[in-house]
């Protein structure tokens, strides 16, 4: 899912806020580091989330808080997290799909390697699209 987050730069250090996940904050010393440590306090915060039940937020996009006078000053960005290694153990189930969305999925996986395979692929599109609406 790719969270907005929102950048507040101090004088020495950066400050990051994950608006669409109440409580969830994070900083660093220069831009790269406030997005990675942003990253990972998203990842804790979710994994907290999934241990005790609760509904992942859904991520929305950044011109939701573009009038919002709370993030007035602040730098966008948006930070990639895929929930599904945060959801436990994974099984095996066989699927049926046609043979030209197989290997219309498998192209585009070889061109977009951060999914690391055709199950990777399904099931972080799968997240993205149904694990936020689970508990509604």
């Amino acid at each position: 899912m790719l969270y907005p987050v929102a950048i507040d730069k101090g004088n020495s250090s950066f400050g990051v806020r994950v608006p669409d996940i109440p409580g969830c904050f994070s900083g660093g010393d220069n831009y790269q580091d406030a997005l990675e440590n942003a990253r990972e306090a998203i990842e804790a915060h979710v994994e907290l989330l999934v241990e005790d039940g609760d509904p992942i937020p859904k991520a929305t996009s950044i011109e939701h808080y573009l009038t919002d006078s709370d993030y007035s000053e602040v730098i966008w960005a948006l930070v990639d997290v895929d929930i599904t290694r945060l959801m436990g153990k994974c099984e095996k189930i066989n699927v049926t799909l046609p043979a030209i969305l197989i290997r219309r999925i498998d192209q585009f996986v070889l061109n977009h390697p951060e999914y690391g395979s055709r199950s990777g692929f399904l099931s972080r599109i799968a997240a993205d699209r149904v694990v936020c609406e689970l508990k509604k």
